[in-house]
């Protein structure tokens, strides 16, 4: 499945840019050349895909999300989206090259996902993504858990919706599917969130839903200020909020002999 939350591409473009602010540099991983064709898989709102096809790349960016792929077409007229599930997406010839940014860990089952990409690439073509990995946003989870647990009267664990792998995980589901794994780096990025003190109501508003769906509507506003509560001495601190991200980057490349 994919992940499901009910997105606000305007929300996301106003009060979450760093998802596509922090992924800038993976183009430089990508080195995208002039003439190429690039798949850009879980575009959101287009910032990353403008930027492959400002290098003179031929990039198609697909999203899930028809709202998101609306705001992506007019953030960036010139450039071509389209609304499509990365689990079964099957281009009509193949591609130079795969890049996802702040994606992958949104799709389930993630073979699904691999398959397309092994299937979209070219023979010796590159695979170049971000997306997060194990430990991610532990302490936010970990809140949730306790304050839908609290609120339910008895222990609530692994609410995670999220595919947050290993790197020897997601090196092995590549391999299976004819990738060769060139480089891979898991790493801690806190991310500070805007808006002070309303940053992570206001994250938990973008990201949070799914971990959310087991609660009745009229006491989910109980359970996010509790986890709020709960999550202060972890993630506030200086007037600010901080998401604690752990990114896995993962650049590949497909078999010649697939």
């Amino acid at each position: 499945m994919v992940c499901q939350n009910a997105w606000n591409a305007s929300l996301y473009d106003d009060r979450h840019a760093f998802v596509y602010q922090h992924g800038a540099d993976l183009i430089d991983l990508l080195k995208p050349q002039p003439g190429e064709r690039i798949l850009d898989l879980g575009c959101g709102t287009g910032h990353l895909t403008a930027k492959i096809a400002d290098a003179g790349a031929d990039v198609l960016g697909i999203d899930a999300s028809s709202a998101m792929v609306e705001q992506a077409r007019r953030n960036f007229p010139g450039v071509s989206f389209e609304v499509a599930d990365a689990r079964g997406f099957r281009p009509d010839r193949p591609f130079d090259a795969v890049f996802s940014n702040a994606a992958l860990h949104w799709i389930r089952p993630p073979g699904a996902a691999v398959e397309t990409i092994a299937c979209a690439l070219k023979a010796g073509g590159r695979f170049v993504a971000e997306f997060g990995g194990r430990g991610n946003v532990r302490q936010i989870v970990t809140a949730l858990e306790a304050a839908i647990g609290g609120h339910f009267g008895r222990v609530v664990e692994d609410l995670n919706p999220w595919y947050f792998p290993s790197i020897a995980e997601y090196a092995s589901l590549l391999e299976r599917a004819g990738l060769e794994v060139r480089d891979a780096w898991l790493f801690d990025r806190p991310t500070p969130l805007d808006d002070g003190d309303t940053g992570m109501a206001n994250w938990l508003a973008m990201f949070g839903e799914p971990c959310l769906t087991a609660v009745p509507e009229e006491g989910r506003s109980e359970v996010i200020a509790r986890a709020i509560e709960l999550m202060r001495p972890h993630l506030w601190g200086e007037g600010r909020w901080t998401a604690d991200y752990r990114r896995l980057r993962v650049v590949a490349v497909k078999d010649d002999e697939r």
